[in-house]
């Protein structure tokens, strides 16, 4: 059992991104399938699915790249974390990188990216940054 399966998913795209691989499986869940959601309307990965298997499910990513090879995806941190949860009020919300990027918040209304945050007025547990 993983203490972390969202640092988990992170570090599996960051580790397919660093080989320029096009596809990874994560093992699925509710909520990395609403991340992979909110990272296809934004743009960064091309699409995901659902594969069927024996246990919960696999989490297909095909990873999004530009003309020239280059990864859309420069980063991906995690900021709330099981040891250091961090919560924020909606007129706290962080904009990464000046707004290239997005950050997705845990809220009572579902899991939402930070723009939706800040104009809902919605705060909650920040749980990574991608740029």
């Amino acid at each position: 059992m993983l203490t972390d399966p969202i640092a988990d998913m992170l570090t599996r795209m960051r580790n397919a991104l660093m080989i320029k691989s096009e596809k990874v499986d994560i093992p699925a869940s509710r909520m990395k399938l609403e991340i992979a959601k909110i990272l296809k309307e934004e743009g960064f990965i091309r699409a995901y699915k659902i594969l069927k298997d024996k246990k919960q499910g696999i989490l297909r990513i095909t990873l999004k790249y530009s003309p020239d090879e280059e990864a859309l995806i420069s980063g991906l941190k995690r900021i709330s974390k099981p040891g250091r949860r961090v919560y924020v009020n909606a007129d706290l919300v962080p904009t990464v990188m000046g707004g290239v990027g997005i950050s997705i918040l845990t809220t009572s209304k579902g899991i939402l990216t930070g723009k939706v945050c800040r104009r809902d007025k919605v705060g909650g547990e920040v749980l990574c940054h991608i740029w």
